[in-house]
């Protein structure tokens, strides 16, 4: 598995796995580790504009703050909203 580094705004080192990927509406979002070895899951990573600023709910909706790419969660309750 081939990581490619990347520096939050933070200045935090964390390695992005782009061959792992979650489908957003306007692309995809790469899983993040926090460790060259991948045991350490950071986050995720926005394949539309590139930003490490992204927040993930508890239903797993995954949204980035800097553009709005979306991915809808995996189970939708109308009760939830």
């Amino acid at each position: 598995m081939e990581l490619d580094a990347s520096t939050t705004a933070d200045g935090e080192r964390v390695y992005i796995d782009r061959a792992r990927a979650e489908r957003g509406a306007e692309g995809p979002f790469y899983l993040v580790y926090a460790d060259a070895d991948a045991a350490d899951r950071w986050g995720f990573a926005c394949g539309n504009c590139g930003s490490l600023d992204t927040a993930m709910d508890t239903m797993g909706r995954i949204q980035c703050t800097d553009c709005g790419n979306l991915r809808k969660p995996d189970e939708w309750d109308a009760a939830h909203e």
